[in-house]
This record gives structure tokens, C-alpha cells and sequence, in this order.
């Protein structure tokens, strides 16, 4: 009699365990169906998506509906969040923009509780999830790289709702496992002192999930299951608003300073928020009961699943309301705070501005900008962010330049010396930058990309290659200056009027690609600006040299200031060559498209 007394307790607890792993493998296909969904959106869309963010975000209540419209179709507030910190390091958007984006994203995302709500608990959409696999899978092995990128939506999707249902069938039955509504009851019953806690339990559960979503999905089956009242749900929904803001901070923790306010821009947002709402907590909930009720269910705040009988017509309306008060709150609450704080964007920029402060000096250029950690969610998202670094790299050969032409022109020794050593240094960053967006970029080409991101990988490569010997012409430059400085020797008013002007080509060389690279793919139709910098370089060095034989023959100018001379105008011509191609580079992959 014990052995069968043992053997049932050992039972009990694998059950136990099993459904613990049911739960959790539940919950990691949720996940992934979401991610997976987002992804294949964001690819399928392509630059559309980011030229519709670029160029609606005019007057507040575009970059409101701007936020609410990407999050709602693609599913996620993250990706929303890292298109608009990428625009704002861009130059795109500006931070009071973003701000009201970020806004329009808090909303859109309480589209997936709806979803859930609505075709989770009430359709059964599980079985046609695999049904949709199929389909999804016929579009997945196509050739086109968009057809491939709907089936990724198709199958998250599908993922998605699969998930959910194996998450609501593995949630214990409270008949059977009554001591896990009691485990519940002992920490809902501090009546304020609850909610608190129940806000802080949601903002930890979003942390460790990393998905505000997850924890929606994950609270609207208990609430649906009848383990939580609709107070303690609403709690957790709160905190979930908290948690995803956290999450955020962690990402741009080792990301620049745009990034950092944007992040902070969302923690004052939804921190506000549930402030207001503890505050009018009761109230705020009597109002969700009163819309619920006139939708024409139970009030949830007045309603308990212990007085109807469970499976009957009454417990089920019991479960939707429940579902839609929470979903209801979820809305409400950042719709309401969208339209108090969209009034004070300028204040909530000055207050993360002030928060986060500009690095002192210089320093910010010797750092990547865009690029922090590992590759995002798809290849498309971190080609744009190693675009952007590209343009900055290219901005920070373009002021290295600008000490090539103090170099030259000085004549204080100890002058020269600094710049000598500014070039030495920025030939070092150049250096370090070329590495650095190399190995993002080959992280990058590790995960399954399109035929389209490998060309502009490949393009990309040439580039930062260009860009990493104009930092070495900048220090070749400063050697000869040196070695000038050595031999005694000067250059006349005449060589450094010629120098200047051949100076003036290049740097109008560098605002031409500098231009290329920040232009979009689809706006690059040709790089005549360039090519014609490219000419004029050519020709005037040219010009130069057969100049410089007459000036030999006449013994204008001493022989050896004449071949350092020389070596400085070569060098100035090499980095016009550098600079056209990389605008070459550039034409190559927007004709491809």
C-alpha cells in the first residue's frame, strides 16, 4: 500500500513537471511565432516601411497614427522603436518626432491583446494553423526573397495561435489543482498592497520573457482560466507597461545617445502612466466595467467566475468579459496617455536630454554610433544601421581631411606637431572602424539573408575599404609634411595656392559622396556629382605635373620641394580615387534594385 501510495505522488509531481514544460515550450512557440511574423513583415516591406516612417511624422498626430499603424501590422513595438532610434541618428526624425512615435507604438501594440482576446480564446484558430503552415510553406521555398518573407509571416502567424492554444490547454485545471488559485489568493489578499505587488510581479515576468506581448498573452490565460480576479489582471498588465520599458533601457544600455533618450523618452511615458492610473485605480476600473457592459457582457469588476457553473453560457460570457476588460485597460491606458503627454513632447525632450547628457569633446566620433552588440532582428534592419555607421565613418574621414588641409598650410612647428599627430590618430580610427562594421557585417552574413542584403554586404565591404585608405593617404601626407620639415624646405605662395585648389576638388569629391551615401537606394539614379569631382581631380593633377617639368627645366623651385611637392598632389589625386569608388560602390547595389 505505501509502494502504490509512492508511486502515485511520483505521478503527480511528473505530471506536475510536465506540465510545467508544456507550459514553457507553449510559451517559447508563442514567441517565436511572433518574432518570426514581425521578421517576415519587416522583409517583405523593405524600404516602403522606413520611407512611410521617414515621411509621416510631419505634425503629432501623424507620428502618433505613424506608431500606431507600423506596431499594429508588424506586431512589434521593439522593431518600431529601433527603425525610429535609427532615423533620429540618421538625421531623419528629429527626437520630439520620435517621442511621438514611440507614443503611437505604445498604443499599436495593445493590437495583439485584442487579437488574442478576440480569435485566441474565442475562434478556434488553432486548427487552421496547420493548414496555414502549408500555405506559408508554399511561399517559403519560392525563389522571390519577398515570396519567402510572407511565408515567414504566414508560418509565424500560424505559430503564433498554435502556441497560444497549447498555452491555454496546459494551464492546470483549478478543479484538479485547486492549490494553485489558494497559492494565488495568499498574495491577493493585501487588497492595495496587492496590486502593487501583482505590478511588480508583471514587470519582472516581462524581463525575463523580453516581450511585453508574451506576458499579455500569458495573463490573459489566467485571468481566461479563472486563477486571477480582473483587478489583479489589470496589476500585471501595468507592470508588463513598466517591464517592456526596462527592456528597452538594457538594449540601449552600450548604445549612443539618441538611442539612450529615445529609451528613456518611452520609460517616462509609461512610468508616467501607471503612476496616474494607481492613483485613480478604482475609478480607472469602474470606467472599464461600465464600456464592458455597454459592449453588452458582465461587468468584470462586479462579476466572479465562483457564481456560474463552469463550461455553462454564463462562465464563458464571464471569461470574454474578463478578456476584453483587460485588453480594454491595456487600450485605454496608453490611448489616455498618449493624448495627455503628446502636449508636452517638448518638455519630455528637454527632461531626456537633461537625463542623458552629450559626451564631453570629441570623443563621440571616435566610437561606433549605430552599431551596439550583435546584428538585429532581421538582416534588412542591420544593414540600415551599418548604412548609417557607414555615412558617419565617412563623416569622420571627411574631418581627418580637414586637418590634411591645416597640415599643409601650416607653419608654426609646434602646430604642425598636433596635427601630425591628429592624423597619425585618426588613421587609427579609421583603422578601428573599418574593423569594427567588417565583423558586424560578417555577423550579419551568418544568418539567412536575401540576394539583395548580400549585394549591399559586398558593396558595403568595398567601401569601408575606400574609407580606411583615405585615413591612411591623411597619415602618408603627414610623413611627407614631416619629411619636408626635416630637409628645411618650404612651399611658395604659388605651390600652396595650387595645393589649396586642388584640396578644394577633393573636398568637393568628399560632399559629393558623402550625399551618395546618405540618399536611399531608390534615389541614387546616378553619380554624376561625383564622377565630375573625379574629372576635375584628374585633370588638374595632370595639369600639375606637366607644370611642375616646366618649372624643373626653369629651376622655379628647388628640385626636392618639388618631388614632396608632388608626392602631396599624387596623394590628394589617390584620394579622389578612393572617394569615386566608393560612390561606384553605392550606384551598384540601388541599380540592382
Amino acid at each position: 500500500m505505501p509502494e502504490l501510495c509512492n508511486r502515485n505522488y511520483n505521478r503527480h509531481y511528473m505530471q506536475i513537471f510536465l506540465q510545467i514544460f508544456t507550459l514553457l515550450g507553449a510559451l517559447g512557440m508563442f514567441l517565436y511565432g511572433m518574432t518570426l511574423m514581425s521578421e517576415g513583415l519587416q522583409k517583405a516591406a523593405g524600404d516602403r516601411l522606413r520611407s512611410f516612417l521617414a515621411s509621416m511624422t510631419s505634425t503629432p498626430l501623424k507620428q502618433v497614427l505613424t506608431g500606431l499603424g507600423i506596431t499594429a501590422v508588424i506586431q512589434s513595438s521593439s522593431a518600431t522603436t529601433v527603425m525610429v532610434v535609427s532615423f533620429v541618428n540618421a538625421g531623419l526624425l528629429s527626437l520630439a518626432n520620435a517621442i511621438g512615435v514611440i507614443m503611437g507604438a505604445n498604443i499599436g501594440t495593445t493590437v495583439t491583446a485584442w487579437l488574442i482576446s478576440i480569435l485566441g480564446f474565442t475562434v478556434d484558430i488553432a486548427s487552421l494553423s496547420i493548414p496555414l503552415m502549408a500555405v506559408g510553406f508554399v511561399f517559403f521555398v519560392a525563389k522571390k526573397s519577398k515570396n519567402k518573407s510572407i511565408g515567414e509571416f504566414i508560418i509565424g502567424f500560424a505559430l503564433l495561435f498554435l502556441g497560444l492554444n497549447f498555452l491555454k490547454n496546459s494551464v492546470p485545471d483549478l478543479n484538479q489543482s485547486p492549490e494553485v488559485l489558494s497559492f494565488l489568493q495568499h498574495w491577493s489578499g493585501f487588497g492595495y498592497g496587492s496590486v502593487l505587488i501583482f505590478v511588480l510581479i508583471g514587470t519582472l515576468l516581462t524581463i525575463v520573457l523580453q516581450s511585453s506581448s508574451a506576458t499579455m498573452a500569458l495573463t490573459l490565460v489566467m485571468v481566461n482560466a479563472g486563477w486571477i480576479p480582473f483587478d489583479i489582471a489589470t496589476a500585471m498588465v501595468l507592470g508588463e507597461n513598466i517591464g517592456t520599458t526596462i527592456t528597452a533601457n538594457i538594449a540601449a544600455a552600450v548604445a549612443n545617445v539618441s538611442a539612450k533618450r529615445a529609451a528613456r523618452a518611452h520609460t517616462v511615458f509609461n512610468v508616467f502612466g501607471v503612476i496616474w492610473v494607481l492613483i485613480l485605480y478604482r475609478p480607472f476600473l469602474k470606467l472599464i466595467g461600465i464600456i464592458v457592459e455597454a459592449m453588452g457582457y458582465p461587468n468584470p469588476m462586479t462579476s466572479s467566475f465562483a457564481d456560474a457553473e463552469q463550461g455553462s453560457a454564463e462562465y464563458m460570457a464571464l471569461q470574454t468579459s474578463a478578456l476584453y476588460g483587460v485588453s480594454m485597460l491595456h487600450t485605454l491606458f496608453n490611448t489616455i496617455n498618449t493624448c495627455i503627454l503628446i502636449w508636452f513632447v517638448p518638455v519630455i525632450e528637454k527632461l531626456v536630454t537633461w537625463m542623458v547628457k552629450n559626451p564631453e569633446g570629441d570623443e563621440e566620433i571616435f566610437r561606433l554610433r549605430f552599431i551596439q552588440g550583435g546584428p538585429l532582428s532581421t538582416a534588412e534592419l542591420s544593414l540600415d544601421e551599418a548604412k548609417q555607421e557607414i555615412v558617419h565613418f565617412a563623416e569622420v574621414c571627411h574631418k581627418g581631411f580637414g586637418y590634411v588641409r591645416q597640415a599643409i598650410n601650416e607653419t608654426d612647428k609646434d602646430k604642425f606637431e598636433e596635427l601630425d599627430q591628429k592624423l597619425v590618430k585618426y588613421e587609427e580610427i579609421t583603422d578601428r572602424i573599418e574593423f569594427e562594421i567588417a565583423s558586424y557585417l560578417n555577423e550579419v552574413s551568418k544568418s539567412e539573408i536575401s540576394e539583395e542584403s548580400g549585394a549591399r554586404i559586398k558593396a558595403m565591404y568595398k567601401i569601408i575599404g575606400e574609407m580606411e585608405s583615405l585615413g591612411d593617404s591623411g597619415e602618408a601626407i603627414a610623413r611627407m609634411l614631416q619629411r619636408k620639415n626635416v630637409h628645411g624646405k618650404t612651399f611658395d605662395e604659388a605651390m600652396l595656392r595650387r595645393l589649396n585648389k586642388m584640396m578644394d576638388l577633393v573636398e568637393s569629391a568628399y560632399q559629393a559622396m558623402i550625399e551618395n551615401l546618405k540618399k536611399r537606394y531608390a534615389d541614387l539614379n546616378d553619380i554624376s556629382n561625383a564622377t565630375d569631382s573625379e574629372i576635375q581631380i584628374n585633370e588638374y593633377r595632370n595639369a600639375l605635373r606637366e607644370e611642375h617639368i616646366v618649372n624643373l627645366e626653369s629651376n622655379s623651385y628647388n628640385y626636392q620641394t618639388g618631388v614632396f611637392y608632388m608626392d602631396i598632389v599624387s596623394e590628394l589625386e589617390k584620394m579622389g580615387d578612393f572617394i569615386i569608388n566608393i560612390s561606384q560602390a553605392e550606384l551598384s547595389v540601388a541599380s540592382e534594385k
